[in-house]
């Protein structure tokens, strides 16, 4: 019996320790440092210039949210810790506390909504492929037969899949690591298309040694949204970067950073995406919300 009563108790203090809120902010005061999670080349939203620092879109979101963290804790110097993730590692690195915050190009979606908490949403896209232009691939349906590039652990993978599944003449996937990875596989000539987020393989385009060979194509096979990531369960430190990126969009700071980035020479070689900005993005920094895409 009181084996039995020792072990409910043990229990019970496991349970209300495990039940304690997260508290982001303490744990930033209390280091003075803050954990910011980057992507290594997913261009132009977060990756390495040609001096291997961090740039892009989501990143100078990111350290525009970072203000308002100083300002709430009244840490003008705090410490960035510069955290590289992977789309194998990223939402793992959140969950165990070694990333505060990542912004980059992560897809908010119902199943990582389950283990993370989101953002307001920071970006819309849609899932297209990329091709020689003289490949004559235009579409989806074009792919049978051919060898299709795509980085792993993104939603691009399982809708590939799932679209490969269901035609009678297969193509070959074949998964890269990250996106930088993925079109040295198309620019090499071992796979014949790369699937991926629209806004991405315009980036990976502004970085090919011949940008003009290179074309997107396809009816968007879905519509996503990216946001940033945070642990789950930190109301206080999500409300501080939403209502942070909500200022900036509605204050048309957002519209001038995506210009930045998506109208203008941009590192390393100074070529331009030339994609200026969406109706249904510029709808989005009207009204800023953090729905998933499912």
């Amino acid at each position: 019996m009181l084996r039995s009563l020792i072990a409910t108790t043990l229990l019970c203090w496991a349970a209300a320790a495990g039940a304690q809120p997260i508290d982001t902010l303490k744990r930033i005061a209390d280091t003075g440092t803050i954990n910011l999670g980057h992507r290594e080349s997913s261009v132009p939203f977060s990756y390495y210039d040609s001096r291997r620092q961090v740039v892009g879109y989501s990143h100078e979101l990111m350290l525009r949210v970072l203000d308002a963290v100083k300002r709430d804790l009244q840490l003008p110097a705090l410490t960035i810790k510069l955290v590289p993730v992977t789309p194998q590692n990223r939402l793992a690195l959140v969950q165990n506390g070694a990333v505060d915050i990542e912004c980059a190009s992560t897809t908010h979606n119902a199943e990582r909504a389950r283990q993370v908490a989101f953002s307001v949403s920071i970006f819309k896209i849609g899932t297209r492929l990329m091709a020689a232009r003289d490949a004559g691939i235009h579409d989806f349906p074009d792919l049978r037969g051919k060898r299709v590039a795509v980085t792993g652990a993104t939603t691009s993978e399982r809708l590939l899949r799932t679209f490969n599944e269901g035609i009678d003449r297969k193509f070959t996937i074949v998964v890269a690591k990250d996106h930088g990875e993925s079109f040295a596989l198309l620019e090499s000539g071992r796979v014949d298309a790369f699937m991926m987020d629209d806004a991405l393989l315009y980036g990976e385009r502004a970085k090919a040694q011949e940008p003009e060979r290179w074309v997107v194509v396809g009816t968007p096979m879905s519509s996503e949204v990216y946001g940033c990531m945070m642990r789950s369960g930190d109301r206080q430190f999500k409300r501080i970067v939403d209502d942070a990126l909500r200022e900036i969009m509605r204050s048309g700071e957002a519209l001038r950073i995506y210009s930045k980035w998506f109208e203008r020479p941009i590192p390393p070689r100074g070529l331009n995406l030339n994609w200026p900005a969406s109706e249904a993005l510029r709808e989005l920094y009207r009204a800023p919300n953090d729905r998933p895409v499912d």
